[in-house]
């Protein structure tokens, strides 16, 4: 028998292939031991050059206290990028959904035990598709992680099905680009597999990890809103709101259809990503980021300073300086908790459910941030009393 760890970087793609690895080396007998593991799976992220730093780093230490070390994920895909580390440390360039089994194969089954693994979060995670067949002419995915491609309806539902018996209250529907799922052969597509997700019995709350604007119609909105289980809440990536910006980045939406597509979202929360400091972006056009972001009613902004990515179409450039990123991040990111605040203070004297994710913390059903008392992945009704930095305290 084996012992081992899996660490993930990364999104929530990387952590729901992080437990498959976890299930795989389960179900052939061995043992997950978090410290003084004989196996480490290090599941790596390669969107910017800060994450392919920090998964090289993980990387390292494993190999100095496991005797053997697996890179995963998608910087296991980029080229050159893990060069260099020590002789236990195996690079595995596979598909997510064939590196579990290659891992598990290579340590070496000692048992069919078929061991159920529960996730190690309240929430589950249930990966619904994976790769995208677009080419943004910043992003490294699609060639780290293949053309889209799509899981059977019916094996996503028997997931769903397992991960409510297992106890996990709510289930997060995620993917590299969501609004390419489909099942051809049943004829899924994302809005029916949301009503039949939502409608499974036992099942509190769904969510979208996220989703593209363009993808955000007619027929989502409302299996969005009719679905009582799914949570008024959607990630939707902005990356910028400069329509000169959009289009060097070869997005396929403008500011304007953004906005457009997202007013029948009204009364959710809205989060987004935006990317500062992308080749060409001059103080202007970051302002008009400012100027979208408040227009939409956004509230949470994940920023990510712009990081050149090889073998992307911008791969050479990278012209503005690092201290003006900064700087725009720093206004972006304080914009998105003044926003964020705005939307806390309306909860204050009304009552929510709040799912309990950690001692003391969770998130209400528009997933905004709660200070509560409650056990654990437990759903409990709490009344907003004030705002914190934090988030809102439960009464």
């Amino acid at each position: 028998m084996a012992t081992f760890s899996v660490a993930f970087l990364g999104c929530k793609v990387s952590h729901t292939d992080a437990h498959g690895m976890r299930e795989a080396l389960a179900r052939d007998g061995h043992t997950e031991r978090p410290d003084g593991a004989d196996v480490a799976v290090v599941n790596s992220c390669c969107v910017t050059r800060e994450a392919v730093r920090k998964s090289r780093a993980a990387a390292a230490r494993a190999a100095r206290s496991h005797g053997r070390v697996y890179v995963t994920g998608c910087g296991a895909s980029l080229p050159g990028a893990f060069a260099g580390l020590p002789e236990n440390v195996t690079v595995v360039r596979r598909r997510s959904e064939e590196a579990a089994a290659f891992v598990a194969g290579d340590v070496g089954p000692i048992a069919c035990v078929g061991t159920d693994v529960r996730l190690e979060r309240t929430r589950a995670f249930v990966k619904i598709q994976d790769g995208c067949s677009f080419s943004c002419s910043f992003c490294v995915i699609p060639l780290v992680r293949g053309a889209t491609r799509s899981r059977r309806a019916g094996a996503v539902l028997a997931e769903i099905r397992r991960r409510v018996a297992q106890g996990h209250r709510e289930v997060v529907l995620t993917g590299v680009n969501l609004g390419l799922f489909r099942d051809r052969e049943s004829g899924c597509t994302l809005a029916r597999l949301v009503r039949e997700a939502g409608a499974v019995d036992g099942l509190d709350r769904l969510r979208l990890s996220s989703i593209e604007v363009n993808h955000v119609d007619e027929e989502l909105v409302g299996a969005l809103r009719e679905t009582p289980t799914v949570g008024p809440h959607l990630h939707v990536p902005l990356q910028s709101g400069d329509d000169r910006v959009l289009r060097a980045m070869g997005r396929r939406y403008d500011v304007s259809a953004y906005l457009r597509r997202l007013e029948p979202l009204a009364g959710f929360n809205l989060t987004t990503d935006a990317i500062v400091g992308f080749p060409g972006e001059d103080e202007s056009a970051f302002r008009r980021t400012l100027a979208a972001v408040e227009q939409a009613g956004i509230t949470k902004v994940h920023v990510f300073p712009y990081s050149p990515r090889p073998g992307t179409v911008t791969a050479a450039e990278d012209s503005v300086p690092p201290a003006v990123k900064r700087e725009r991040s720093a206004r972006l990111r304080a914009a998105s908790d003044a926003a964020c605040r705005r939307r806390w203070r309306e909860k204050v004297g009304r009552e929510d459910v709040v799912l309990v994710d950690r001692p003391g913390r969770g998130y209400g059903a528009d997933y905004s941030p709660w200070l509560v008392d409650g056990p654990v992945g437990e759903l409990v009704r709490v009344r907003g009393a004030e705002v914190t930095q934090e988030g809102i305290r439960a009464a």
